[in-house]
């Protein structure tokens, strides 16, 4: 079969506007990128606000293995389907970071003929959101230390500056630094770190923000340091938030693009899971349950986290209720949770099988605490067994789970009409009763072992005294009220990422806590999770080219 990039890059893409118009938008509502993408103008929205809302579905997966789940390739394969079904549906994505793309993990347009296009503009600079936000936080922490060499009126002190500098790139060696060496003209000598710019409170604002009033009002509540008496500093006080507004004017409208069977797909925001929220805008989600009668969306790897976060920070901030979940797993993924070697996945074991689909259940479990009705999907592989299909559907069933095979990475949405069929029956009869997993009014670490106990199955949470200090002082400035954003490593449900299927007496470790006050949560980083990742040893970057025509080889 030809490679992803083959396969994008033969597409027949229709223009924009056509695209647009099977979701009734007119042509005056797109601000156009070229023949292939599009913003939504601000006006747009007040257009379709009082129309009643189309059905949310979310996907999300069991914990990523190497031997790969395609959370998003079944996203835009259910989304392509239910354009099979006659239903009007559109997609709603995140936006890729290029970390991940020149690292190891490659891009994130789907694969095989789920995916959307232009899948190399998309993985790339697409329309300048990224390179907005972090222009927007590296213009906060310029003026930070400009207020500091200019007299430091609001008494800042240097050994408490929080904020941090960012960039849109894996680089290990940014991530503790010093800053300010040279003249005294040349700024303060301190300690400075660069987080991934997914990792930025600005994206996480951005993507919780309604409006341009909303985004002002959350910049302008970051803190970005402490005085010498331990008061916060936000960046209001900096007079920083209009000049980072106009930065983000652009970035603040939701993109538009297509599958390659044509279906909508809106592409906004991209908070990482594993260490930021994990879920596109909230602004792209409320348009495009607007505009459609089925919504596919999607969090970020597992529903540990992705989910998780999905609910108890988005659906909760943005008053959303979602109607299914598609939890997505491949019989390959459950047997390396069951002991097998990546190079043994093709063949069959029921053993490996039976001992790692308990990561599956952890999953079905968690997801049916939210009071959202579950549909199991397996991408299917030419090396599963019917033995081993069968195990699994009727362990979903035995749970309660609506259950299908997708096919959609070999057949496009044709490959996903069951899973549509199922989900859509799902919606009709079994009602969603949502509900978050703890109250507003819990203290922050009572939210911390709700997460780390009932949703990764610890036996207890351990801190690390700063962490613990750090917590005391977050609700002594009025912040206990807000959701807690767990920082954790994707692979596992515990901080450890050896430990797979199903961990049991294992407890979690909180390192450092931190209040994101215009985002409008409390971050909580476990076990080792970095907030700057590094490339691998053979970075995806070394295979990346572009021929005389133009034309990118090897991004995936």
């Amino acid at each position: 079969m030809k490679t992803d990039i083959q396969i994008a890059q033969e597409a027949q893409m229709k223009h924009i506007k056509e695209i647009a118009k099977r979701l009734d938008i007119r042509e005056d509502d797109l601000e156009f990128y070229g023949k292939y993408k599009a913003k939504f103008t601000d006006e747009l929205w007040n257009e379709v606000k009082d129309r009643p809302d189309g059905k949310l579905i979310l996907v999300t997966a069991i914990n990523p293995t190497p031997a790969g789940e395609g959370k998003t390739t079944t996203s835009v394969g259910l989304g392509e389907a239910f354009g099979k079904l006659n239903k009007k549906a559109v997609i709603a994505l995140r936006e890729p970071s290029l970390g991940p793309c020149f690292g190891i993990k490659g891009g994130a347009a789907g694969g095989g003929y789920a995916q959307v296009v232009p899948m190399e503009d998309l993985n790339l600079h697409f329309t300048g959101d990224f390179h907005a936000i972090t222009s927007a936080n590296n213009l906060l922490a310029a003026m930070l230390d400009n207020h500091i060499q200019q007299g430091n009126l609001l008494q800042i002190d240097p050994n408490q500056i929080v904020w941090k500098r960012c960039l849109d790139m894996n680089d290990r060696v940014l991530r503790n630094i010093v800053v300010g060496l040279g003249r005294k003209v040349d700024g303060t000598v301190r300690e400075d770190h660069f987080i991934i710019t997914v990792a930025s409170e600005i994206m996480a604002i951005l993507c919780l923000a309604d409006d341009m009033k909303d985004l002002k009002e959350r910049l302008g509540r970051i803190i970005v340091a402490y005085t010498y008496d331990g008061a916060p500093v936000t960046a209001k006080e900096l007079n920083a938030v209009g000049s980072m507004a106009a930065l983000l004017k652009d970035a603040l409208k939701p993109n538009l693009i297509q599958t390659l069977e044509h279906t909508p797909t809106i592409v906004h925001g991209g908070p990482f899971a594993n260490i930021a929220h994990g879920c596109n805008s909230v602004r792209a989600t409320k348009t495009a349950l607007k505009l459609a009668d089925y919504v596919v969306t999607e969090a970020g790897f597992g529903a540990d986290l992705g989910a998780e976060k999905f609910f108890d920070i988005k659906c909760r901030m943005a008053g959303l209720k979602p109607d299914a979940v598609v939890l997505v797993a491949t019989v390959r993924a459950l047997k390396y949770n069951g002991g097998v070697a990546k190079a043994n996945l093709g063949e069959e074991n029921l053993e490996a099988l039976k001992a790692g689909i308990v990561n599956l259940e952890k999953h079905i479990e968690n997801l049916q605490n939210y009071g959202v009705p579950v549909v199991v999907t397996l991408n299917r592989f030419v090396t599963d067994s019917d033995a081993e299909l069968t195990f699994v559907r009727e362990f979903c069933e035995e749970r309660g789970c609506e259950f299908s095979l997708s096919e959609v990475w070999e057949k496009g949405g044709e490959g996903g009409i069951d899973l549509a069929q199922k989900v859509i029956k799902t919606i009709e009869e079994k009602p969603s009763n949502f509900k978050v997993l703890y109250e507003d009014s819990k203290s922050i670490k009572e939210k911390i072992e709700t997460i780390a106990k009932k949703i990764y199955g610890a036996s207890e949470v351990t801190y690390d005294v700063q962490a613990s200090k750090a917590i005391d002082k977050i609700e002594s400035l009025g912040f206990t009220n807000m959701p807690v954003c767990m920082a954790k490593n994707q692979y596992s449900l515990s901080d450890d990422p050896t430990l797979l299927g199903r961990p049991t007496n294992f407890p979690i470790h909180i390192r450092e806590v931190y209040v994101s006050a215009g985002a409008g949560f409390v971050v909580a980083i476990t076990g080792t999770v970095m907030t700057m990742p590094g490339l691998p040893k053979k970075p995806a970057a070394e295979g990346i080219d572009v021929n005389e025509d133009g034309v990118i080889t090897g991004l995936f």
